[in-house]
């Protein structure tokens, strides 16, 4: 999994703090939904993945990892693949989502969006 490859998709769920512009989960929300894509936020909007009313392709967790895996193990949905930002991984989030043989890579999407985002 690749930035560009995540790119092409056009659903995406940032886990995080997306209501306090100080957060990089508010400014990912927002750069996303700028350059056109259908964005979600669980965390401080919705409680859960599994709140999503439509299909998910990527998550953007933006998220400390305590609260990261919780909601990753409380998910029922399916989806695509998952980022991981600075800061929000552990050993245990990346045994889960390779036990479940679940896409993700570490990276950023406010770096997705300026390379290879819709309008690029």
């Amino acid at each position: 999994m690749d930035l560009r490859k995540v790119m092409k998709y056009d659903t995406f769920v940032v886990v995080g703090d997306t209501l306090n512009e100080e957060k990089y989960a508010y400014k990912i929300k927002h750069e996303l939904i700028n350059s056109g894509y259908k964005v979600y936020c669980v965390g401080k909007e919705l409680n859960s993945l599994n709140d999503v009313d439509d299909e998910i392709d990527i998550i953007d967790l933006c998220i400390n990892p305590p609260a990261g895996i919780k909601i990753l193990k409380e998910n029922k949905k399916k989806f695509k693949g998952l980022i991981i930002q600075p800061g929000a991984g552990s050993d245990e989030i990346v045994e889960f989502l390779d036990e479940n043989n679940y896409e993700y890579m570490d990276g950023c999407l406010l770096v997705g969006i300026r390379l290879y985002g819709k309008e690029n």
